[in-house]
């Protein structure tokens, strides 16, 4: 028995990106959801440690929550923006330490790891990739619904990391760097 076109169920794709905006005092974290063109974020949050704890524990605690969340929401993908400083060696050393240990935990659970710089992340959201923080505010809050509540800019850059990846799976021609 032939079916017949009509009687297929079509299936939406579902492309669900875990975003860092990686830091160790803050980790900015972002779930967001693309069904049928449609974006949703499903969660976010920041991510605190403490200044008096040593940074390996530090590290172990950024890394038990990325690895919980991982299994909670189980993505598709993992988005990262690239480390950028140009004052603090140190501080842009165990940032990198951070976005290698997320990276080890992604890659290790199967996941793509997807990298954007802070211009392209600034391109993508605002189309301007000079646009200060209340620029990248006001176009998150465009781009997708925000459940009301004050947000850390950690935050909301990791939500901007998660549009800016959800673009590029779209528009896989898009000169990004994966």
């Amino acid at each position: 028995m032939m079916m017949s076109a009509k009687s297929i169920p079509t299936q939406r794709k579902k492309n669900t990106v875990l975003a860092f905006d990686p830091g160790y005092e803050r980790l900015g974290i972002a779930v967001i959801e693309r069904v049928g063109g449609k974006d949703t974020l499903i969660f976010s949050d920041c991510v605190h440690t403490s200044a008096s704890l040593p940074f390996a524990n530090r590290l172990h605690t950024l890394g038990k929550e990325a690895e919980r969340l991982i299994k909670k929401f189980k993505p598709t993908a993992v988005a990262l923006e690239k480390v950028y400083f140009e004052k603090n060696a140190k501080t842009a050393m165990q940032v990198g330490e951070v976005c290698g240990m997320l990276t080890y935990i992604a890659t290790s659970s199967g996941l793509p790891v997807h990298l954007y710089t802070p211009l392209e992340v600034k391109v993508a959201t605002t189309g301007y990739g000079k646009s200060d923080k209340q620029a990248m505010a006001h176009m998150v809050g465009r781009l997708i619904v925000l459940p009301t509540k004050k947000r850390l800019d950690d935050e909301l850059d990791a939500i901007a990391v998660g549009l800016t990846c959800l673009a590029s799976l779209r528009y896989p021609q898009a000169p990004i760097l994966k």
